[in-house]
């Protein structure tokens, strides 16, 4: 072969493989459109009044030092910050934001859920029941905190 068509065939080889990336590129991105997960999520507050009975007496926490905490023993009040996701199946309001938070608050305000003296942790289970109730099989984010500055994050698996 003379160095024309050696030059010839690397750029042809070079060519195809460059089509064949960019072709490889474009189908992985619409597989991955495809098998997007999609999520929508909400926020709402809630006044509570809650406490950590054990708090009083157990030394790890009543410790007489910086690190005591034993106030939390007493019935005390904060505002939950709720952050709720849900997986959808598609795009175009499979679950519509409103009407999703809309709910969750009615849960709580007709005392379907309580908050109790429940720790964050408790609440997110217990909405979780409800949320999965209505609807059934889907992954759930919730993200409950005290007054937005410290709380619990859990991540319900769909089924």
């Amino acid at each position: 072969m003379d160095g024309n068509t050696t030059n010839e065939h690397e750029r042809y080889y070079n060519g195809m493989l460059r089509m064949m990336k960019e072709a490889d590129m474009k189908e992985g991105k619409e597989n991955a459109l495809q098998k997007a997960k999609r999520m929508i999520w909400v926020t709402f507050r809630k006044e509570g009044i809650h406490k950590y009975p054990a708090a009083l007496d157990d030394p790890s926490l009543a410790t007489g030092d910086e690190y005591d905490v034993s106030f939390l023993g007493y019935p005390h009040r904060h505002i939950f910050h709720f952050r709720v996701g849900i997986t959808v199946t598609h795009n175009d309001r499979d679950i519509e934001f409103i009407q999703f938070k809309r709910w969750m608050e009615k849960l709580y305000a007709e005392k379907t859920l309580e908050l109790d003296y429940k720790s964050c942790e408790m609440m997110s289970d217990d909405l979780y029941q409800q949320i999965t109730n209505k609807y059934p099989g889907r992954e759930v984010h919730i993200e409950i905190s005290e007054d937005g500055e410290n709380g619990a994050f859990i991540t319900y698996p769909s089924y």
